[in-house]
């Protein structure tokens, strides 16, 4: 398909907008038609993060809705046209408990949250790690959302109380029935692999409700329409709600423009992800071992990869310095650290590593812990740091790589890298260095281009599920190919 032939057809012509949730910050972006030619626009954003209260790490519920809110008031105002449909993906594993009125029970916890660490014991002496991965193909992490439901109780909160993953529930709160979008689903270590659906005896082995999870939907699933106060607005007076491929990942997958059959990507955000597209899960133990795991795919299949501790690292530990007013941007550290020389490498993926709070102090520990030296946390070492964490993740992916090939038999040849990431040369310079493997460099807002590729994939399906080509004919189209 030749990009230069697109015209939109009258549904087309109206603008989409996709809601993309981060864990640092979330966008509203816009795309709108000219000449026939689609044009992406970001139209807000606003900071985001998890804050401390009651011994407890929360995101701050309305705080996101009403920043929300603004960005789609922003888009509607910009869109005289009207807009055609919405789309919602963000991070997986939290979810949002609901009163019989359909309202939040109160803020969703953080998956970092610490009440985790003693039910994911108590899981595992009901069955280990081991079975739960060849049951379900999802790395038996903390995070996940069984271990989450399995602590609610703990906390005082019913657990019969309805629930809906973070992505959804935005939908759900724009107007949308409640659902759970299949990619997102996948990564609550409670969906079967084989079914797609629910786990119904994992749920009753450990003691969670199945009555209260969403139904299961494939992405592209029309879900519903704007209502409330913003469907007063003109432009979203027809506005249709779409559960794109709700996980970020699986919509940033979604938005690459080439083949993967021979390729591996890393998805370099908060975390990184670093795998590849598989049509059956992997679900051999020493994959788990190997820190994989099998989370759905927008089109079918699984997408296999680990999921490496990745820039959250590094953004600790510029909340650190800002708190001592040692500012710095990501850019001018990424350049600075280019000039700097590490002590070693440490493990990313260190337990530690994965809390939030005194990262710099984090990082010594684990430099010591290896007997090398470490660095003072004072003005003007902060590039050390950086390339501490650099050359450690571009080790790290050169390991999963070298296990990835292992697991699949067969050599990858290049390494998709998108998201944020992306704009790193010096991360992608040394990725290819220690993978020894050809490293391009995606779009850095490829979980957007995904979102729409599947919004107007969907629309042109009505209904009838998502075509793989035409999805990453829309990509190339979105990104201008």
């Amino acid at each position: 398909m030749n990009p230069n032939e697109v015209r939109p057809r009258p549904a087309e012509a109206r603008a989409r907008v996709a809601i993309d949730l981060g864990a640092e910050s979330c966008r509203v972006s816009l795309l709108r038609w000219r000449d026939g030619r689609p044009t992406i626009e970001l139209v807000h954003r606003i900071s985001n993060g998890p804050v401390h209260r009651h011994e407890g790490l929360y995101w701050p519920l309305q705080q996101i809705l009403q920043g929300l809110e603004e960005g789609l008031r922003k888009a509607a105002q910009s869109a005289a046209e009207g807009i055609a449909s919405i789309g919602v993906d963000g991070w997986a594993v939290d979810y949002v408990r609901l009163d019989a009125d359909g309202k939040p029970l109160g803020d969703p916890h953080c998956y970092r949250d610490q009440r985790t660490i003693a039910t994911k014991e108590k899981a595992d002496g009901i069955l280990s790690p081991e079975a739960m991965f060849e049951r379900i193909g999802a790395q038996p992490l903390r995070i996940n959302s069984l271990y989450q439901l399995m602590a609610d109780p703990e906390g005082g909160i019913d657990p019969e109380a309805p629930w809906v993953g973070f992505p959804e529930y935005v939908l759900y709160w724009l107007g949308g029935r409640r659902v759970a979008e299949y990619t997102n689903a996948t990564h609550s270590g409670l969906v079967n692999p084989h079914t797609g659906n629910w786990d119904s005896e994992l749920f009753a082995k450990f003691g969670i409700p199945v009555e209260a999870a969403p139904p299961i939907v494939p992405a592209g699933t029309a879900i519903g329409r704007v209502t409330g106060p913003l469907a007063e607005l003109d432009a979203f007076r027809e506005t249709e709600l779409i559960a794109p491929a709700c996980h970020d990942t699986a919509s940033a997958i979604a938005g690459i423009t080439t083949p993967l059959d021979c390729c591996a990507y890393i998805a370099s955000g908060t975390w990184s992800l670093v795998g590849t597209v598989v049509p059956q899960p992997v679900l051999r133990v020493e994959a788990m071992h190997a820190r994989y795991t099998n989370q759905g795919a927008a089109t079918g299949g699984f997408c296999f990869h680990t999921n490496v501790n990745g820039m959250w690292v590094v953004k600790q530990c510029m909340d650190s310095w800002a708190d001592a007013g040692r500012v710095w941007s990501i850019e001018n550290l990424v350049q600075s650290a280019t000039l700097r020389r590490a002590p070693g490498v440490i493990d990313v993926d260190a337990e530690p590593l994965l809390l939030d709070g005194q990262m710099p102090e984090r990082i010594n520990h684990e430099l010591a812990l290896r007997g090398l030296a470490t660095i003072p946390d004072i003005a003007g070492n902060e590039p050390i740091f950086a390339r501490v964490i650099f050359e450690s993740l571009a080790h790290r992916y050169a390991s999963a790589l070298k296990n990835l090939e292992e697991m699949l038999g067969r050599k990858l040849n290049r390494i998709h890298v998108m998201g944020g990431g992306s704009r790193n040369k010096l991360l992608t310079e040394l990725t290819a260095l220690n993978t020894g493997v050809p490293v391009e460099a995606g779009d850095p807002e490829s979980s957007t281009i995904g979102n729409f590729a599947v919004q107007l994939a969907a629309g042109e399906a009505g209904g009838n599920g998502l075509d793989l080509e035409r999805l990453r004919q829309w990509a190339s189209i979105l990104c201008g190919k």
